[in-house]
């Protein structure tokens, strides 16, 4: 009977500890048994830059790694941001290029001192954070500035040009605007290179950065840098249209589940007509050394704030 009574008891014991029914609902599970939270991205590397002559920073002083034509800054965004982040040696990695194309993230980029190996060659499934600035090459964005500015001279010789000559010039006889084509065309270019990213570095955040504001929004205030060589209403063709590559690039990030930095909104005020000390992007007839219609060096620290500003906020 006493040996019973002991094996009775230490049944009992036995099914308090393994939380055994007595007929009543069994107890909730405790704190240990729910499933673990998600961990919080943290910045860190390694960190991967793709990107043409906005992110290389071309002509910015000193020069940085890389194939002499790639123009690569010592000190643009990306190298400002690996700083920032504490990465440096085999944690950053800057394969950026003045007058890359999306093609050029895929194939090897003829330039001097090159090739500049395929960009994303540089991603692996150790990658962590990627930043990407492309797009504007493939929109031929500086030959559209050029041929506004062409149009603008025309002008002044031939009133008949009307007030917006070079809006007029990418103006179908239908009235489509030929300029958006061209860019349907890049949204689906950036499209496939953000996939071959995400597939390449699986493990990374992958941030999109657009372009930051090259014109105010007054255009008269332009009058004093580019004179009467672009009108008022071809101005605001031009920021339109940068304005809408942007939207595209932000887009585009969404649907593959990066993140857009916005560079146009924090450098409004700091156009190429801003003046000499508060502008971040260059004029056609920039500073001694320096690209035109680029980021100065202003520009790229503006830029990494924007960077560093969304990377921090993201989780």
């Amino acid at each position: 009977m006493i040996h019973r009574l002991r094996l009775l008891g230490l049944l009992a014991a036995l099914c308090a500890l393994a939380g055994c029914a007595t007929g009543g609902s069994r107890p909730a599970p405790g704190p240990s048994s729910a499933p673990p939270s998600p961990r919080a991205w943290v910045p860190g590397g390694p960190y991967v830059a793709l990107g043409d002559s906005y992110t290389a920073g071309d002509k910015v002083r000193p020069a940085g790694s890389g194939p002499q034509g790639c123009g690569r800054s010592a000190v643009n965004y990306p190298a400002l941001v690996a700083h920032d982040l504490g990465l440096s040696g085999d944690q950053f990695t800057d394969v950026s290029c003045t007058s890359a194309t999306t093609a050029d993230l895929t194939g090897a980029q003829q330039v001097t001192g090159g090739p500049n190996p395929p960009q994303l060659d540089a991603l692996s499934d150790r990658t962590r954070l990627v930043t990407v600035g492309i797009g504007g090459n493939d929109a031929d964005f500086t030959a559209v500035v050029q041929q506004c500015a062409e149009q603008g001279l025309l002008r002044l010789v031939d009133a008949a040009h009307g007030d917006s000559p070079c809006k007029a010039h990418y103006t179908a006889s239908d009235g489509t605007d030929q300029l958006a084509g061209l860019l349907d065309t890049v949204g689906q270019r950036v499209a496939a290179v953000l996939h071959q990213v995400t597939a390449r570095a699986p493990g990374a955040k992958v941030f999109v950065v657009g372009y930051p504001a090259l014109l105010p929004a007054d255009p008269a205030a332009c009058y004093g840098t580019l004179g009467p060589t672009v009108t008022k209403g071809d101005l605001a063709f031009l920021s339109d249209h940068e304005q809408q590559l942007n939207t595209l690039l932000k887009q585009q990030a969404a649907a593959v589940g990066a993140v857009y930095v916005d560079t146009y909104t924090p450098s409004q005020g700091h156009d190429m007509c801003a003046g000499r000390s508060a502008r971040w992007v260059e004029p056609p007839l920039p500073a001694d050394g320096l690209a035109p219609l680029h980021p100065n060096a202003a520009g790229q620290q503006g830029m990494a704030d924007a960077v560093l500003g969304t990377v921090r906020a993201t989780r």
